[in-house]
């Protein structure tokens, strides 16, 4: 089944017309490009020069969908328009054919033409020259230079740009394109980060504002109601702080007030007594070793304020105990609470605090694992982090 040619471009259906009316504009008042007597003119006349004129006109609707054909056709075409008076149109479309064929051709088309007529230029040069020792003779290979070589060689230098232009176009777009990758990821991975934030900062003290608030009105006792509203208001003013603190580092210093400093292990204490004070028996062991790098410590105090949090929510009556240690080049963090229902409210959970435990560990490529264990205690939830710490380089 043969393959209908695509249709020809715009550009080059004018092309064709306007070579094809300029040809018969120059028969017509019978200007050839050689006298009708010359001994290379075999088909004298005006009229044999038409059939060359139409056939490289037809070839020009070819040159850019089909421009190795249109070339050969075309070369055909000017052989035979030397043995007629010839057309200076059918020259000059000739040599856009030539053009066409090394900007529109496959890129082994591009690189042979040019060498090819390149030697053709100089063989009809020196041959001539050679045989009828003439300084005329030169002249053929000049001919053939302007018709071949020259158009050629423009198309290959007009190719070189273009392939340049778009090569560097496809490399600023794939630049934008990795430029709006890392955009996205940078959003994505602050938000990541900000909601970590914000769950970690909040989460524990309204969760103890939840189970206090519960218990406040579950219980017509005057004193457990006041204990309660003790708890809830100190829980609102600490998260309130906290806030703050998450405003700040939004506005990044920008604003009315420098943010807050980030929490340090050394404010375990303090975590320790908000939560004994919320209702849990807390037994904290800390021993690691001095300074830790900011976001060591900025991790494991969250690690260890979210499963708090999380033992205020969901453990059992018993001790939860927090211990860390310094070990092999890692801070340890351990975390168990007793695993089973609790008696009393309890304040419900999402699951974020444990993703945001993770990716924690995991942004200062360490380990995390949670879940129930046994132990001589019974059945515990445990939380265990594993964080690198860099020997020697505190920041």
């Amino acid at each position: 089944m043969a393959v209908p040619l695509p249709r020809p471009h715009r550009f080059d259906v004018y092309v064709a017309a306007g070579g094809l009316l300029g040809g018969l504009l120059l028969w017509g008042i019978g200007l050839g490009t050689r006298p009708r007597d010359e001994p290379i003119v075999l088909l004298p006349g005006p009229w044999p020069l038409l059939v060359p004129l139409a056939v490289t006109a037809g070839c020009e609707l070819l040159r850019r969908t089909a421009p190795r054909t249109a070339l050969a056709t075309g070369t055909a075409a000017l052989v035979l328009d030397t043995v007629t008076q010839g057309n200076l149109v059918t020259l000059l479309m000739y040599t856009d054919l030539m053009y066409a064929a090394v900007l529109y051709g496959t890129p082994a088309s591009a690189r042979r033409i040019p060498w090819i007529t390149g030697l053709l230029s100089v063989a009809a040069s020196v041959v001539p020259y050679a045989v009828w020792r003439v300084p005329e003779a030169l002249l053929i290979g000049v001919a053939v230079g302007i018709l071949a070589f020259a158009p050629a060689s423009t198309g290959l230098i007009v190719r070189y740009h273009r392939d340049a232009a778009e090569t560097a176009r496809l490399r600023a777009e794939q630049t934008a394109l990795l430029a709006e990758m890392d955009r996205t990821q940078a959003v994505t991975a602050e938000r990541a980060r900000m909601a970590r934030e914000l769950h970690d900062m909040v989460a524990n003290h309204l969760s103890a504002i939840a189970i206090h608030s519960t218990a406040a009105l579950s219980l017509d006792d005057p004193a457990t109601s006041r204990e309660a509203l003790g708890v809830i208001r100190e829980n609102s003013v600490e998260g309130l702080a906290e806030m703050r603190r998450l405003i700040g580092i939004l506005r990044d210093s920008s604003g009315d007030s420098a943010p807050a400093a980030a929490p340090t292990l050394d404010g375990l204490g303090s975590l320790v007594d908000s939560a004994r004070a919320n209702g849990l028996d807390v037994d904290l062991t800390a021993d690691h070793g001095g300074s830790l790098p900011a976001p060591v410590e900025l991790a494991a105090y969250r690690i260890v304020q979210e499963s708090l949090t999380n033992a205020l929510k969901h453990a059992g009556p018993g001790r939860v105990a927090v211990a860390l240690g310094r070990r092999d080049g890692c801070l340890r963090i351990t975390v168990t609470s007793p695993y089973g229902d609790r008696d009393g409210p309890r304040a419900p959970g999402s699951g974020a605090g444990l993703v945001g435990m993770r990716e924690r560990a995991a942004l200062l490529d360490g380990s995390f694992t949670a879940g129930p264990e046994t132990s001589p205690r019974g059945t515990v939830w445990a939380v265990r982090a594993t964080l690198p710490v860099t020997e020697g380089e505190p920041e």
